[in-house]
């Protein structure tokens, strides 16, 4: 009986981590996943590294916080013009283009010194203050990847799509951590030139990122529309001329329309009015739409008081600690939250999208608000990891929710609506937790992001507890009709 047991647990638990959904995955959606490890990973060893860099440039901490929001503030122009563009424009250019930006930030930190040099760099190129998503990449592969996958198998595809962000982060910051420390004990090498070569391989790595969104095919481009129908009536001479003549007419003469289906003939756009590539949100999306960006950016504003590279500032400050042992720190932490997802796509199939966003982002919330506290170093350091067990499980089940929400024509713009939204929001929060660090006030950052997230929590909770999606609805109202044309 053991024998038979163990080949079906084993497939029970590869379908409950939705290992089968992935392998069954086409190859474009294997790429968009490898996209996202390598840019998460030049994510997360630049964010171990950024504040520590500019504060090893002389750089004071309210200048390190402004830094930090204007590097937001451009993302929000960049990530919004992209995603606005991107369907009409093509992903794959799209993404190359953003690709191409990471490489020219890279560059710029690698051979630049001077702090307006690195803020234009950051504006106008992409680098991750946070550790998290920045620049277009996210909406855009969001959006391919709910075309590219099946409803009942998107939450699968979503939770591995996190996963390996989460695990190539947390690549990035181990490697990044221990290779800084290594080459500080070189003779010559200063603290300086150790961060700068960690952003030249920031640059390589954004060449790469290059080279996959060009491996990928025309399947990831926006889906044409279903051709569209229209009752046409065709009216004989005679009932034109009886439409035309007096009622007291004699009725045999009235006309029999004859209906028929035909093809709708496409609008030609006139030669003087060149319509711009823009997309369409229907009224019942940019309801939800505005619902959802109120929430989320609380939840942002929250995230952004304390981004990952100010948390590792804050550690620094607080309990020197070095590199090498952050990066480990952080190694764990990363490697616990891109697990945790893979559970996050089994609770979703069992309690539903909502609940699953709620009671997994809650406990989070509250650890968050918990890390200043403690004087012992190991007790802060216990209370980040208990907050990294629960800490990126929504984002699997909310990305599922936003794309079956929306149509999916939409779900391009309204992804990159819904980042800006979050990234406009978050880029208050490292001006006011540089002030507040300035004022010897640090530990207050951590108490005010845990209650907006705990606020934010509670709320999707009773706005959306119970909630139907247009996918839903479309899959009751065609079992419904099934069943009326059997019997």
């Amino acid at each position: 009986m053991a024998g038979y047991s163990l080949p079906i647990l084993g497939n029970w638990l590869a379908n409950e981590l939705g290992l089968y959904s992935i392998l069954a995955s086409s190859r474009d959606t294997k790429l968009l996943c490898l996209q996202r490890f390598v840019r998460m990973f030049a994510y997360g060893a630049s964010t171990l590294i950024l504040a520590l860099y500019l504060s090893s440039l002389r750089v004071t901490d309210a200048r390190i916080g402004l830094f930090m929001s204007m590097t937001l503030w451009g993302d929000v122009v960049i990530s919004f013009i992209l995603t606005l563009f991107a369907d009409g424009l093509g992903r794959r250019r799209t993404l190359s283009l953003g690709a191409a930006l990471m490489v020219a930030s890279g560059l710029v930190f690698a051979f630049s010194g001077n702090y307006w040099i690195l803020v234009a760099a950051s504006i106008l190129g992409v680098i991750s203050p946070s550790g998290n998503e920045i620049g277009p990449f996210k909406a855009i592969e969001e959006s391919t990847l709910s075309q590219l996958s099946p409803s009942d198998r998107r939450s699968d595809i979503f939770a591995w799509y996190t996963l390996l962000g989460n695990f190539g982060s947390a690549c990035g910051i181990i490697i990044c951590g221990w290779l800084v420390e290594s080459l500080q004990t070189i003779n010559g090498w200063t603290s300086v030139r150790a961060y700068r070569t960690v952003f030249g391989i920031y640059a390589f790595l954004g060449v790469v990122k290059l080279g996959l969104s060009l491996m990928l095919s025309d399947q990831c481009e926006l889906a044409p529309k279903k051709q569209e129908y229209q009752e046409v009536t065709e009216l004989d001479d005679v009932g034109i001329e009886s439409l035309l003549s007096s009622d007291d007419e004699d009725e045999s003469t009235e006309p029999r329309p004859r209906r028929h289906q035909k093809p709708m003939s496409p609008r030609l756009p006139s030669p003087k009015a060149k319509r711009l590539p823009l997309p369409s949100i229907s009224p019942g999306s940019r309801t939800i739409l505005l619902t959802l960006c109120i929430l989320f950016a609380f939840d942002s504003l929250g995230s952004g008081l304390v981004p990952a590279s100010l948390i590792t500032y804050f550690f620094t400050t607080k309990f020197s600690l070095p590199e090498g042992t952050l990066g480990t720190l952080f190694f764990t932490t990363s490697i616990i939250a891109a697990l945790s997802n893979l559970v996050a796509s089994s609770i979703s199939k069992r309690i539903g999208l909502v609940k699953t966003m709620v009671f997994t982002h809650l406990p989070s919330a509250i650890f968050l608000a918990l890390i200043p506290l403690p004087a012992n170093v190991g007790v802060a350091m216990a209370f980040l990891v208990l907050r990294s067990c629960t800490q990126n499980m929504d984002q699997a089940p909310r990305q599922a929710f936003l794309a079956a929400a929306v149509l999916p024509s939409e779900r391009t713009a309204v992804m990159g609506v819904v980042n800006v939204v979050k990234t406009l929001s978050q880029s208050a929060g490292p001006v006011l937790t540089g002030w507040l660090a300035g004022k010897r006030k640090f530990w207050m950052a951590f108490l005010v992001a845990g209650g907006l997230k705990a606020g934010y929590d509670l709320a999707m909770l009773k706005l959306f507890l119970g909630y139907r999606s247009r996918e839903e609805m479309e899959e009751e109202d065609g079992a419904k009709g099934g069943s009326g044309e059997r019997s």
